[in-house]
């Protein structure tokens, strides 16, 4: 996919994440600002390597403007069972768009797939956003502790074909 230029007016492009994109994917999960306090070990060892990009589908929303080719954020679409596994916005860039058009992006990635459907599990600071783009709330993942000690809300996004 080429440029798009976000809500906000700046351009984005939206290209396939490579391997080269793994540090940088990894700190993004892991700097993130949803994920602090008690939420913080739920991507302290997160780690997104050469081999999940390479088994997933990936894309990063990389800045062409003054982000000079900065990383924005990205998304990761599991074909089956579809599930849109990851999505992340750089703090400093959110409430820009950025979110939306990875979002738009992975709803037209998916019709290309063939999937009129797709779950999320969202993170709870995540639930707002969800509604905004247009997921409807399908119920709530109980918690799995150690890994994850809190409930989770999910998400269905609907993939009408074009």
């Amino acid at each position: 996919m080429g440029s798009r230029t976000s809500p906000a007016g700046r351009p984005v492009t939206i290209r396939r994440a490579v391997a080269r994109d793994a540090r940088r994917l990894t700190r993004l999960v892991r700097g993130s600002g949803a994920y602090q306090g008690r939420y913080a070990a739920a991507v302290a060892g997160y780690r997104v390597g050469p081999d999940y990009l390479e088994a997933h589908r990936a894309f990063v929303a990389v800045g062409a403007d003054e982000h000079a080719g900065r990383v924005l954020g990205f998304y990761s679409l599991v074909l089956a069972p579809p599930e849109l596994d990851l999505l992340f916005v750089a703090d400093d860039v959110q409430g820009r768009g950025i979110g939306r058009l990875l979002v738009a992006h992975m709803r037209s990635e998916a019709r290309a797939a063939g999937i009129d459907r797709l779950k999320v599990v969202s993170h709870l600071p995540a639930e707002d956003f969800y509604h905004r783009v247009g997921a409807v709330r399908t119920g709530t993942v109980l918690a799995n502790p150690p890994a994850v000690p809190w409930d989770r809300p999910e998400f269905e996004f609907r993939i009408p074909p074009e």
